[in-house]
Order: structure tokens, then sequence, then C-alpha cells
């Protein structure tokens, strides 16, 4: 597998660490609380044959700026980030996808800057607190998963445990969230190793309590894919659907045969609808 190519940008609002791989449009990619390195990561790898993608690292993560006040690790900041990136790139648009947290982004994104986005890419995300309200998500204490995946979550904040001992952690929390974990080796077959950003997760748990942008979902004007496992566990199906009923030009595609990562289990429909949704927006030749 082809490395990314590691890029530290000066931009605007500090120094940010991107790489970038692939051919054609720009496509910008990122997560809210993941470190990348070379190595790259799997919901980037989906777009390299259609885009050129740029892998953010947000501040905090990696060699990024360092924030200089707890509101800077937030959504809306977050986002005035990545504008300044687009800027210092010299785009006057890109495109952008988000997987999970990084789809949050993306519908904040959409929101107050749809004008400088040629498209938007949501995967298995959600427009408000999906957690406190909803126990069929993991992140809620009445799962039967909850208490393990916290537990996960927790060891993997710690900066003392060993690269196995990352790894056998990583691959546990990840089968949680596959519809058939028995496949996991199947799927995760590339050399790709990134890490959590506590500092950055910390802040979004707190933040997360508050966050509702249902009501400014009609601002996002961007032709927008919204993509769900029918059987997600982290972003519950449900809040893909509320978001495609209130974001005016949107369309819904539910993977039946998926859980929180659409892009690995049924990587062949995935990239068949995302090239229609190219295609059906003059974006795709």
């Amino acid at each position: 597998m082809n490395k990314w190519n590691k890029k530290l940008l000066s931009t605007s609002r500090g120094s940010f660490e991107i790489f970038i791989k692939g051919e054609g449009e720009p496509l910008c990619v990122t997560h809210h609380y993941s470190e990348f390195n070379e190595t790259g990561d799997y919901f980037a790898e989906t777009f390299i044959k259609t885009n050129k993608v740029f892998l953010v690292n947000l501040r905090e993560a990696g060699y990024s700026e360092k924030a200089l006040e707890p509101f800077q690790l937030s959504m809306l900041e977050t986002v005035y980030d990545l504008e300044a990136i687009r800027e210092a790139l010299g785009f006057d648009q890109w495109g952008f996808a988000g997987h999970s947290t990084g789809g949050m982004l993306g519908i904040i994104y959409g929101i107050y800057f749809s004008n400088n986005l040629k498209f938007n890419v949501i995967v298995g995300a959600a427009a408000r607190d999906y957690m406190t309200l909803s126990p069929e998500c993991i992140y809620n204490s009445e799962h039967p998963q909850f208490n393990r995946m916290q537990e996960l979550i927790e060891a993997l904040k710690r900066s003392d445990i060993s690269n196995e001992q990352r790894n056998t952690l990583s691959i546990e929390r990840t089968k949680l969230s596959l519809f058939q974990p028995e496949r996991y080796q199947e799927l995760f077959t590339l050399n790709i190793r990134k890490k959590m950003s506590a500092i950055r997760l910390n802040y979004f748990s707190r933040e997360l309590q508050i966050y509702d942008v249902t009501k400014k979902l009609p601002f996002i004007s961007v032709p927008t894919l919204i993509m769900c496992g029918k059987h997600d566990v982290q972003c519950p199906l449900s809040y893909s659907i509320e978001m495609n009923e209130l974001v005016p030009n949107s369309k819904l595609i539910i993977f039946h045969n998926s859980n929180h990562y659409p892009f690995l289990e049924e990587a062949n429909l995935f990239m068949e609808e995302f090239k229609f949704f190219l295609r059906n927006n003059l974006f795709f030749q």
C-alpha cells in the first residue's frame, strides 16, 4: 500500500498536518478525534480513486497546531480551521466526506459554509446527541455492550500501553460496531495505524451533551449524500433518516448488511452509490 504524502501546511489559523493521496477533484476528509499518520485511514482510502484526498489532522492531533483555549476544540472552531486549510491550499471549493464524528463536522460545515463545498458526504453520523436518549446506541448506558465499550475507550486513551496492547484493544472495539464481527480480518487488511486524541475526545464528550443543530439543517444547500448502516450501533439509523428529511438537497442510502462501517462492510455498493452521486451532481466524468 502506498503511503500518504505528509505536508505541514501554514494557514491563517496556524499550521496543520495533512496527508495527501489520490487524483481528481479535491476532497477533505477528517475525524473529530482521530490522529492520522502516513499510513492513512480506511474511510479516506475509499475515495482515492475518484478524488485527490486531503486527510487532516485537526488541532491537537499529530503535528497540527495546539489549542490555546479549550473552545478551539469545538466543532464550529474546527470547521473554521478546515476553512483556513482550504484557503491555504488555494481551492475556491472542495468536497467534504466525514464518517461518524467526522460526519458531524460535515454537518456543521454544510450549515455555515455550503457555498465553499462542491458536495458533502455524511456517513454514520447525527445532527444531535445520539447517545443520551437512544438505548440502541452502544454509548447509551442501557445498551448491553455499553460497559465494555467504555472500558475499551478509556484504555485506548492511555499513553502508557504498548502498540500491541493498543492494537488488541482497538480490534475488540471495532468488532463491537461490525454487522458480522467474524469478518474483521477480511475487512481490515491494510497496515493502517492511527491513534485517538484524548484531549479532543474529552472535549467532544462534553460538547455532545448540548449538540443539536437539527433546526439549522435546512441551511445546508450543497448536494449532500447521507449513508448509514441499518444496524449502526454508534449513530443509529434513525438519525440519518432525520437528517435526510431536513437537509433540502440530500439523498439517503441505507446499507442493510452493515453496522458502522458500510464503506468496508459493503464496499462495492458504497462506491457505486458514491460514484452515482458524483455523476448526478456533475462532478464525476
